[in-house]
């Protein structure tokens, strides 16, 4: 069977799966005692090896195995979370991320992990726990016959489970259900064992028994939700015959899947299409006045609304699956430069468009090593100042209204403003006579590519692009101001960036000089009357002309070209006269179109 459809479930499954294994460690590490991260890391890999079994990549499998049997025996023994075991697993969850996206690309080949997987063996055996006294005891006991589906005798109320017959990772979804049967109670008497789950001949039908106070319904549908399940049987109690719950799957189908993104973006565009041509309908129901064409415009605009907001929410994704990622980056980052920081993340419920969760990925990655390297300080510096050695570095999302302020905070020292000064002067950025940086002026020369205060490059910092690319990237997703407007590309000349051509006052109003010509400047910010708090440290300059006459709109940012359907547009009274008409983005999202000839 060809199993490379399911190369991108894989991948996002086994990403999943990863991801979990650094917060558990992470969690492990803070606590060397407990027990529960050790079992968590175990059938998180353990899965991760079922899967990759069952896609035919031997390699990720093969060092998922070796991973495994360290882990299984750390479960089962004492040994403490050492320095040197973490780092170890740590490195062997890295070396599986990579394998996997390798795999996925068809470059297996290309791994080396022969070095790590001997140290895997090697770090096996000195924490293996001490064999059993038994004679004659087999090392594990066989795997009963995949026919076998009722448990013994135990504890709990009996539930079967069927996997859909063309699941292709039966033995990583059978896990993943177990694990959501977990989250509700105690599960005893798996039959066949977890261990069978592996076999080539596991037929995706599985039993157990369940300790929980949730009710059949609840079990079924917790359970459903590993996705890939044909069908759950759940027995009223513990001596009832078990009951089929099926509410939740719908011609053998499960209510949860995977959607490409791209497919949402055509939703995407389609709808917006669809929106403007909802417009042009109320349009000739109004001409028409004809009763039944009214009625039908009506209804298909509380449908084209309706299709709108569902697909708007089918892009929504809780922010934590980004954020998960970044508390190992904290980590390493500031084990790398010998300083002690915790990460603390808030409103991870928080849920934005995928496609822009996406974007920010990186540029909150610069700002948080941005934070570790030059916010927080050594623990000796810190203990000296009267602060705990270890600092904290807050990452929090908050809603406000419409939109979703993202925030990174530490208790570090802050910015040295008399050294980014000094650095500024230095390089040329500011007058030498400067005394002192607004806080526009310092947005700006940190936002500076290759400016920083560091005195050496480290691999966290001294490159002087972090906040250069978190800024560029902002701009990009246009996550700088609230809206978005059009300007017809007719009266477009030229763009330049603000400050990169020399600055003058005319007649009291700003202006540039373009190639020995004055270019007077208007503010879209001010002339909108939106506070110039958020405006970008380095604005984009879009120079209109229109005969001989020339303007230069000083703009947050710009997000593109593309063709528009434009709308008349009947101002509310009280608007500024700016405006020509509006039209519907490509999102659904409406946006008004600015009168370029009004500017000049």
């Amino acid at each position: 069977m060809d199993l490379s459809q399911y190369a991108e479930l894989f991948l996002a499954e086994a990403r999943e799966h990863l991801s979990a294994c650094n917060q558990l460690l992470l969690e492990w590490e803070r606590n060397s005692a407990a027990r529960e991260p050790v079992g968590g890391i175990f059938r998180a890999v353990h899965t991760v090896k079922g899967m990759a079994a069952t896609m035919g990549y031997v390699r990720v499998a093969d060092l998922a195995h070796r991973a495994e049997n360290l882990l299984d025996s750390l479960r089962r023994g004492s040994a403490a979370a050492s320095d040197e075991l973490l780092q170890l697993l740590f490195r062997t969850v890295d070396a599986l991320e990579r394998a996997v996206e390798l795999s996925v690309t068809g470059r297996e080949r290309e791994l080396d992990v022969a070095a790590l997987a001997a140290e895997l063996d090697r770090a096996g055996s000195r924490v293996a726990p001490p064999p059993s006294h038994g004679r004659g005891t087999p090392a594990a006991p066989l795997p009963p016959s995949p026919a076998e589906v009722l448990p013994p005798t135990a504890p709990g109320r009996l539930v079967q489970v069927a996997l859909r017959p063309e699941s292709p990772l039966k033995g990583g979804r059978a896990l993943v259900a177990l694990r959501k049967a977990e989250a509700l109670g105690t599960v005893h008497a798996v039959s066949p064992p977890v261990a069978a789950f592996e076999a080539e001949d596991f037929d995706g039908r599985f039993a157990f028994r369940l300790e929980s106070d949730a009710d059949a319904a609840a079990i079924a549908a917790a359970i459903k939700r590993a996705g890939d399940v044909d069908q759950v049987t759940v027995a009223e109690d513990e001596s009832a015959a078990p009951r089929m719950e099926s509410t939740a799957v719908e011609g053998g189908r499960t209510r949860h899947l995977r959607v490409d993104l791209r497919r949402l973006d055509a939703l995407m565009d389609l709808i917006g299409e669809l929106v403007i041509a909802r417009g042009r309908l109320n349009e000739l129901a109004a001409l028409r006045r004809d009763p039944a064409i009214d009625d039908i415009a009506i209804h298909v605009s509380r449908l084209s609304t309706d299709l709108q907001a569902e697909i708007i929410q089918a892009r929504m994704t809780p922010v934590w699956q980004v954020f998960d990622r970044f508390p190992r980056l904290v980590r390493d980052s500031a084990r790398q430069l010998g300083k002690q920081v915790a990460l603390r993340v808030e409103g991870k419920e928080i849920e934005l468009d995928r496609a822009i969760l996406d974007e920010l990925g990186d540029p909150l990655m610069h700002l948080l090593r941005n934070a570790v390297s030059h916010g927080i300080e050594p623990p000796a510096e810190r203990r000296r100042a009267g602060k705990k050695p270890e600092g904290e570095i807050v990452l929090s999302a908050v809603r406000e209204r419409s939109s979703v302020m993202i925030t990174i905070a530490d208790d570090g020292r802050g910015i040295d403003r008399d050294r980014v000064l000094e650095r500024a002067k230095r390089e040329g950025l500011v007058d030498a006579h400067a005394e002192a940086l607004s806080d526009d002026q310092l947005l700006r020369v940190l936002a500076r590519p290759g400016f920083t205060t560091a005195e050496a490059v480290t691999s966290v910092s001294g490159r002087g692009v972090g906040i250069d690319v978190a800024m560029t990237r902002l701009r990009a997703v246009g996550g700088v101001g609230h809206e978005r407007y059009a300007l017809p590309l007719t009266y477009v000349s030229e763009t330049v960036e603000l400050g990169a051509a020399p600055t003058t006052t005319v007649e009291g109003r700003d202006a540039i000089v373009l190639r020995d010509r004055v270019v007077p400047l208007v503010h879209l910010r001010r002339l909108l009357a939106v506070s110039e708090d958020a405006a970008p440290p380095r604005s984009p300059i879009i120079v209109l002309e229109m005969g001989e006459r020339r303007t230069g709109l000083v703009v947050d940012g710009m997000l593109g070209q593309q063709e528009i359907v434009v709308k008349g547009f009947d101002a509310p009274q009280g608007t500024l006269p700016l405006f020509s008409g509006a039209t519907i983005m490509g999102d659904g999202v409406p946006a008004l179109i600015l009168d370029a000839g009004g500017l000049l």
